[in-house]
């Protein structure tokens, strides 16, 4: 790493990771008339325009800056900075930086072609680029109570892209299916329109390749690619939280698109107004066509899809192991379709029937853990809505210390089986109809309100990770 060139473009790809970790102003004050003057052995040598800049990146940046170094494979190095009032002209242009990232397109990192062509074969070719996945259908998909909505609404956005309900943002938790719908759409407008340019992506890799664009000076290329979609599809949509850049960009492809009538769809594990750090700009735009809550799937909906996943495998399965994987396994999809491969392949080796016995024997680490204690699910209660253990064991009646007290009484009926003397008792009450009260109303308000029933499964989650 002694060339200029070299150095130059390890200093682009470090300030390219620090303009998303740090404010537009910061990064232009302290930031960006910086540069790599040398960088050999165990010393890195930055050149900074005065002794301001230098004191500031010493004593507040040191760390982000030696971490940034790190993410690009330089460690244990002495950073020193050097006021260097030349640096302006020390930034490489345009052209020196083409042939680094020409060279780089074998590696897997985007060259000017791969935006441009979006067409051919290796567009964005990168290592972490994933696509549309032809395994999800619409025809595959199980359609229960919980997920009817968003199904319906899927279904009519490939009859009428761009015209009705634009943007879709479908949120809920984890493995319940809202990839698999998503990615469904974006398969059948694919098929049904060849020429079209529909684009599915996660966050993380809108934010890497973004990442990327700044680091070989091709953020023209970058905007050109996605603001020229017909379709775009993003999933995972919270994690663009807190990185300010990429929500200025990702908010002007929006923009762009939405103008044109292209088509937007969305996910993210919950509704936009509770996603951290999100610009009030994006989460408004987000929820302008439909927002949907993709809920729990029902018994008679995981049932459903155990069955259908088994026959998928050639298998039929008695109703009683059906229900014993449905009724064990409530909150994730994904992790009830890995319990079924689990004991399909246990069987298939060992020549044995997929019994209730046999899945009960195999299965059985996916049940609640033996150790889970009322004091675990109190903890975690009040942990997740950042409340002292102290306040929703007391008395106090305020309603941000009543909920939580709530929750934790239906979390320890519905997952400990408590009787309601003993959950009164665990949480500091005298008499039970209190605890009685306090658990059906949970249970019916968690029916409407999607933030309480996503607050109840995250719980749940913690406790049995």
């Amino acid at each position: 790493m002694g060339t200029v060139m070299q150095q130059n473009s390890l200093w682009q790809a470090v300030l390219g990771e620090i303009e998303l970790s740090v404010s537009r102003g910061n990064f232009v004050t302290w930031f960006k008339n910086t540069c790599l003057l040398k960088q050999s052995g165990e010393e890195v040598v930055v050149g900074v325009p005065n002794i301001f800049i230098k004191q500031q990146l010493e004593r507040k940046y040191g760390n982000l800056i030696t971490d940034m170094l790190r993410k690009n494979g330089i460690t244990d190095v002495n950073i020193r900075y050097k006021i260097a009032p030349t640096t302006t002209q020390q930034r490489p242009t345009e052209d020196t930086v083409a042939p680094e990232a020409s060279s780089a397109s074998s590696s897997g990192r985007p060259t000017a072609d791969t935006y441009r062509n979006p067409k051919s074969g290796n567009s964005l070719a990168h290592s972490y680029r994933q696509g549309l996945n032809e395994r999800y259908t619409f025809e595959n998909f199980i359609v229960g109570a919980s997920n009817e909505l968003a199904f319906a609404a899927c279904q009519a956005i490939t009859q009428q892209p761009g015209t009705k309900y634009n943007p879709l943002f479908l949120y809920g938790g984890v493995g319940i299916g809202k990839t698999h719908l998503i990615q469904a759409v974006g398969n059948i407008l694919a098929a049904r329109q060849p020429g079209a340019k529909v684009l599915y992506i996660s966050t993380e890799q809108f934010v890497q390749e973004f990442v990327d664009a700044l680091r070989f000076r091709k953020t023209a290329d970058f905007t050109g690619y996605y603001r020229t979609a017909d379709v775009l599809i993003v999933d995972d949509v919270q994690f663009i939280a807190g990185k300010e850049k990429v929500q200025e960009e990702f908010f002007h492809t929006f923009n762009a698109l939405h103008q044109a009538n292209k088509q937007i769809i969305i996910s993210a594990d919950k509704p936009p107004k509770d996603i951290p750090t999100l610009e009030a700009r994006l989460q408004s735009r987000f929820t302008g066509g439909m927002s949907i809550d993709m809920q729990i799937p029902d018994l008679e909906t995981r049932c459903a899809i155990v069955q259908t996943k088994a026959q998928s495998h050639n298998v039929v399965l008695e109703q009683d192991v059906v229900e014993y994987l449905a009724t064990n396994i409530q909150t994730n999809i994904r992790e009830l379709e890995g319990a079924l491969n689990q004991l399909l392949a246990f069987c298939e080796m060992r020549g044995l029937e997929p019994t209730l016995v046999v899945a009960a024997s195999l299965l059985s680490d996916n049940k609640r853990p033996k150790h889970l204690s009322s004091k675990q699910i109190i903890e975690r209660t009040a942990r997740h809505f950042q409340i002292p253990l102290d306040d929703i064991l007391g008395p106090k009646r305020d309603k941000d210390i009543v909920v939580p007290r709530q929750v934790a009484m239906y979390i320890l009926r519905t997952e400990l089986h408590l009787s309601f003397p003993k959950i009164a008792r665990e949480l500091g009450r005298k008499d039970h109809t209190t605890a009685i009260h306090s658990v059906d109303k949970i249970e019916r308000e968690a029916q409407l309100d999607g933030t309480l029933r996503m607050a109840i499964a995250d719980i749940r989650e913690q406790l049995y990770a």
